[in-house]
């Protein structure tokens, strides 16, 4: 006899139903609305909006980046990404230098303020993430991990990879 629900296996997990999925979409929405909210208190102040994050994370975490490279990375529209950039430029977070090998090309980096705004950004949500995957456990964070990664795309794969094989 059982004293109460066993753990899933592996197995049984193949075997997920209908409400245990809305229960982990309605999980993931949540914790999304969490994860952005401290970083959004602090955008707001500066009249930015979760685009200008994305664009600081990925250009902080690839200087010098070239414009279509953040395209690729980000999955907008060039019209989208140039608005943000535009906006970030004239606010002296990111420099846009020429390439010196194709002059066509402008790359991107954080400036000493963009820089400073990226940390406030990422020390929030690295805090949530902290504490979450403290509250978990290691075998949770590596399973949350394995989820996150098996829903990527091949491209947004691909790019995930690209910078795993920097900071590892």
């Amino acid at each position: 006899m059982s004293d109460g629900p066993q753990p899933q296996t592996g197995q049984s997990l193949l075997f997920l139903t209908d409400e245990q999925l809305r229960k982990g979409i309605e999980a993931m929405f949540f914790a999304y609305r969490g994860f952005t909210a401290d970083p959004d208190r602090i955008l707001e102040e500066k009249s930015y909006g979760r685009a200008h994050h994305r664009a600081i994370h990925f250009i902080h975490r690839n200087p010098g980046t070239t414009v279509n490279n953040l395209l690729s990375i980000l999955g907008v529209t060039k019209q989208s990404l140039n608005r943000v950039l535009r906006t970030l430029i004239e606010d002296g977070l990111v420099a846009s230098t020429v390439g010196k090998r194709d002059k066509r090309e402008r790359h991107l980096h954080l400036t000493t303020e963009g820089a400073v705004l990226e940390r406030a950004l990422s020390d929030a949500q690295r805090d949530r993430m902290r504490a979450a995957y403290r509250a978990a456990g290691p075998a949770a964070v590596a399973g949350f991990r394995q989820v996150l990664e098996a829903m990527m795309d091949d491209q947004a794969r691909h790019h995930y990879e690209a910078m795993k094989d920097v900071t590892e």
